[in-house]
């Protein structure tokens, strides 16, 4: 099936798989739309029934209403000043503090510190929360946007958020009904699946299958152009080197209780 029918058809087989496919990023909010008690209420209540590791729920989640947290929040996260005017930022925690802390007062005998592996596992179930809240907002004509930047100036972001040890971020989401422009702007071009989903094992893609890659979601200039710009701009960039040199000291904080 030719992937311009296969789009197509998953697009509007359902609404929410139309969507999905809809769905972009959106970093201007409309200033005169504010976002609800109860649509706030339809948000956490889609972000708590996300699949946990065995039901344990490892995240909590920081809604963020103090306006000299949102300024703060969008000078640490790479200074974006979108960030400070979004009607909604989330803030979604790995958390094991609460578990450790009930493991402790349980008394029932020796309780481990979390370790790394415990790390990614509240990672994962933070992450899947927030994409349940993702969906919910565009479902409800939210607009939202991921902010990777919430791992940058750990030390910084741990005590502005009074996060204890034993939790770190892991996601944070600006949310808001869109701005005109943003909903007229076209979503940016994905990889096909053909070029992400592997059978069975993980296949080494040699430089013709990445050059083709790239080519199919960039025409024109996609290998070597648009590779070349994204190492420059994102790869080999200073905030790159600050987000790990921040997550490692995030790792430290997490086992070794400083960092």
């Amino acid at each position: 099936m030719p992937e311009n029918t296969m789009e197509s058809t998953l697009e509007h087989s359902n609404e929410t798989l139309r969507q999905l496919h809809a769905r972009k990023s959106v970093r201007v909010y409309d200033p005169d739309r504010p976002v609800s008690r109860q649509a706030k209420k339809q948000l956490f209540e889609a972000a708590v029934t996300a699949p946990t590791a065995g039901c344990m729920t490892l995240y909590t989640i920081l809604d963020i209403t103090d306006q000299g947290v949102k300024d703060r929040l969008a000078i640490l996260c790479d200074h974006q000043p979108f960030i400070a005017s979004a009607p909604v930022v989330l803030v979604f925690l790995a958390d094991w503090q609460r578990w450790y802390d009930s493991f402790c007062a349980a008394g029932d005998g020796a309780v481990r510190s979390p370790r790394e592996g415990d790390l990614l596992l509240a990672v994962a179930d933070a992450v899947i929360a927030a994409q349940n809240v993702v969906v919910a907002a565009e479902s409800l004509g939210l607009g939202s946007c991921y902010i990777g930047d919430i791992l940058e100036n750990g030390e910084e972001v741990a005590q502005l958020l009074n996060i204890p040890r034993f939790a770190a971020p892991a996601a944070m989401l600006c949310i808001g009904y869109p701005a005109r422009e943003q909903l007229l702007r076209n979503k940016p071009a994905r990889f096909s699946p053909s070029s992400l989903v592997h059978e069975n094992a993980y296949q080494l893609a040699d430089t013709a299958a990445l050059m083709a890659m790239h080519n199919e979601r960039n025409p024109g200039d996609g290998f070597p152009g648009t590779v070349r710009n994204l190492c420059g701009r994102k790869w080999n960039s200073p905030f790159m080197t600050e987000m790990n040199r921040s997550a490692s000291a995030w790792l430290k904080r997490w086992v070794d209780g400083n960092g």
